[in-house]
């Protein structure tokens, strides 16, 4: 079994890796361009930005942050770059967030059984 102090390093370490990832989704635009990518297709940046007031160069600046965080790939066809989405970081995000939500319904079981004594 884990020591205390373990579990709150490994904590600290998985919250640390998981805060670029939410920095990246939090932002309207970006959160958009995933909604875009989800269905699998690869799509340029003329496709990402076709009938919306967003220029290509805002696009590829969004989509550079998604890139770092690797929820994005981007790979060259021709003269341009086709992007795809990477659902791994978001099955890890998920996960993580399933985590503390049973956390929380633990911690909110523990307040009602508290109260009604």
């Amino acid at each position: 079994m884990r020591g205390g102090a373990e579990l709150r390093t490994q904590a600290h370490a998985q919250r640390r890796a998981q805060a670029p990832l939410f920095a990246a989704l939090g932002d309207a635009t970006r959160l958009a361009l995933i909604a875009r990518l989800a269905p699998g297709k690869a799509c340029s940046i003329s496709e990402l930005t076709r009938n919306t007031s967003l220029t290509r160069q805002a696009v590829t600046k969004h989509l550079r942050v998604l890139e770092r965080a690797d929820l994005v790939r981007s790979r060259r066809t021709g003269r341009e770059n086709r992007f795809v989405l990477n659902p791994d970081p978001i099955e890890a995000l998920k996960v993580y967030l399933d985590r503390i939500c049973a956390q929380w319904d633990a911690a909110l079981h523990r307040l009602r059984d508290f109260v009604e004594r």
